[in-house]
């Protein structure tokens, strides 16, 4: 079973987060620690119908972002990668410098230095020259891989759910789960290589 440690922070955006965790918990395949941020659970309450609590229940394992003694925060304890979605500028900024200074930023370098996948999502805009020097400094980084939310549009989404569901899919993606049916791919049986795509709406 796949072990993937989520970490949801203070970035607008954490319904990104909250799907993943609904997919993973479906799929059955992978066993999820969540690590929220302070912040990631009060942007929780402000923009879904869900609380901190509810979240929590998505996860197999859950961590307080102030624990530096739990498991995540030392390589010995195996795990196959880690998604912080969405990332904040700081916990970015946090990630970038090494600093190690919550849970979610200790877990991730500890990921980085045993050379396993992180992918980052942040979520910001417009992005300063320093939000930018942070993505570029992990950018260069093994096994880091910087993907923004920026859904697709391909795919002619017509919910919001559909939009959401391409971004998170990306990012599962990346850790070798491609069952997830969250959206459908260019070409192929499951998708649409035709010049139709590039019609307008």
């Amino acid at each position: 079973m796949l072990r993937l440690v989520i970490a949801i922070t203070g970035a607008s955006g954490v319904i990104y987060g909250i799907r993943a965790l609904e997919v993973l918990r479906e799929l059955k395949t992978v066993e999820t620690h969540l690590i929220m941020s302070e912040w990631g659970e009060k942007t929780i309450k402000i923009e879904t119908r869900m609380d901190g609590q509810s979240v929590r229940a998505l996860a197999s394992k859950v961590y307080d972002d102030k624990n530096m003694a739990a498991p995540l925060s030392s390589g010995s304890f195996r795990v196959d990668g880690m998604a912080v979605i969405p990332c904040s500028m700081r916990t970015l900024a946090s990630i970038a410098n090494g600093l190690d200074d919550t849970l979610v930023s200790r877990a991730a370098g500890v990921c980085i230095k045993e050379h396993r996948k992180v992918v980052v999502v942040p979520r910001e805009a417009p992005l300063s020259k320093i939000h930018l020097e942070n993505m570029a400094r992990l950018a260069g980084v093994p096994n880091v891989v910087i993907m923004p939310a920026m859904p697709g549009f391909y795919h002619r989404p017509k919910t919001m759910d559909e939009l959401i569901n391409h971004v998170v899919g990306k990012v599962l993606d990346q850790f070798g789960i491609a069952d997830h049916g969250l959206y459908k791919r260019w070409g192929g049986s499951n998708g649409n290589s035709s010049n139709e795509h590039v019609k307008s709406f």
